[in-house]
């Protein structure tokens, strides 16, 4: 039970919004539920470094309960929404249990979009969990065993050929991840293959990469892909992805590794709550963050289609949802407390940032740009500064300076079965 009564404010999701949310709120008249399907807070912008072995699970997750044990207002609950009922105000789990509230917050995030093509879901892995992260990085693991005993050369050049499909800063990451850890962390490790032979394919359907930075960035990412070995395929969408690799028009690339990071798309909650959505299913909120037919729920993050001054949609970044979930907690707090009307959300832009291998990295802060070794660098302070705990930051930053100077890659453990995902050991890997 909470310790605080008050207005009873349920937030659903743990993530950087709802968890700022729940913070801005802690120790404060307002009795707070957070609810979120995992009992830890991921730190999404470095999965990607998970899945190529750079880091630890661990290394960018929190457990919830450890970052808000000190708000005595705030009660955790592990579990997944079933559905809302707005007109008695409550939420359903899964589990049957039913939570009322006075006020909602959704922070339920986004999912990874195929577009109608459900099947290709298995065969491309994208890039959103944990889980993701470790069977992702169990099959290009996995490829590369299986390529050292492969007699047959059709079948290992296959395995041992990488398509990312989507040239946004997952898939740029991602390729240059990969390309170090077969050109650096791997070598020497396999006898009878040269990992450095891996064929990392980034395939974009627009006419260039990271078509969210300016030109110039754009194009300076490429060079430096292009540098590592990656192949980018601009100008040429994916026709269909097929058990042996990937349809582009009449052209077949035979991969054993696909990797998906084309398009999102928001959770069910706009469902949920029977809101007016977007073509992404994010939920279309007022200035204040509320939703335009309940003004007490609320929407932040992935889960909200949210346009600044000018009228653009405010993009599904990290900083966005920290930044709308600070506003709206410290906004229902003075609320609740005194009764102050909710004020307009206005976004602070500090940089779309994204690192493309060692030393290089694009930050558009849109007066200026970084990139090269300044950007790298700008986006590692940043990226620790953004970690939820000290023992993150501590952790992540010790991996990354062992990473620099050796060119290992310190968590090259297959733990999960790659074509089930079904996990063999503890998550400590």
């Amino acid at each position: 039970m909470s310790r605080v009564a008050g207005e009873k404010v349920l937030i659903v999701g743990a993530g950087f919004g709802g968890l700022a949310c729940a913070k801005a709120l802690g120790n404060r008249g307002a009795s707070v539920t957070l609810i979120d399907c995992n009992n830890y807070h991921l730190f999404v912008p470095l999965l990607y470094q998970v899945a190529t072995a750079d880091l630890s699970p661990a290394n960018i997750a929190e457990p919830i309960r450890r970052i808000l044990g000190r708000c005595r207002n705030i009660d955790v609950i592990m579990g997944e929404v079933a559905g809302v009922d707005t007109a008695a105000r409550h939420v359903t789990l899964r589990s049957g249990a039913q939570l009322s509230y006075d006020r909602l917050v959704l922070a339920t995030g986004s999912a990874y979009d195929y577009f109608g093509h459900a099947d290709w879901q298995e065969r491309a892995l994208g890039l959103k969990t944990l889980r993701d992260a470790r069977r992702l990085r169990a099959r290009l693991l996995t490829a590369f065993e299986a390529a050292e005993w492969e007699t047959d050369p059709m079948e290992r050049r296959a395995l041992m050929t990488v398509v990312l499909v989507g040239g946004g800063p997952t898939g740029v990451e991602m390729a240059g991840a990969i390309a170090e850890l077969a050109r650096h962390a791997l070598v020497g490790d396999f006898h009878h293959i040269n990992t450095r032979d891996l064929r990392i394919i980034l395939v974009e359907a627009g006419e260039r990469i990271l078509s969210g930075f300016p030109p110039d960035l754009g194009a300076y990412a490429a060079r430096r892909l292009e540098r590592l070995g990656v192949e980018i395929l601009a100008g040429r969408p994916v026709d269909a992805i097929e058990d042996d690799g990937v349809r582009l028009g009449r052209e077949v690339i035979r991969a054993r590794t696909i990797i998906w990071g084309a398009g999102v798309r928001a959770s069910r909650a706009a469902e949920w709550v029977g809101a007016e959505a977007d073509r992404q299913g994010r939920i279309l909120v007022n200035p204040d963050l509320s939703v335009r037919s309940h003004r007490n729920i609320y929407a932040i993050g992935d889960t909200a289609h949210c346009e600044d001054e000018r009228g653009r949609v405010l993009p599904g970044l990290a900083q966005v949802a920290k930044q709308q979930g600070e506003h709206l907690g410290k906004a229902l707090r003075r609320q609740i407390e005194r009764g102050d009307p909710l004020p307009a959300f206005r976004f602070r832009n500090r940089g779309n940032a994204a690192v493309v291998g060692r030393n290089a990295a694009v930050i558009d802060f849109g007066r200026f740009r970084l990139k090269g070794f300044f950007g790298w660098l700008a986006w590692g302070v940043v990226h620790v500064y953004m970690l939820v705990s000290v023992r993150n930051r501590l952790a992540v930053s010790l991996q990354w300076l062992w990473r620099y100077v050796t060119l290992q890659a310190s968590a090259r453990l297959i733990a999960d079965d790659p074509s089930t995902g079904s996990s063999t050991t503890p998550d400590r890997s």
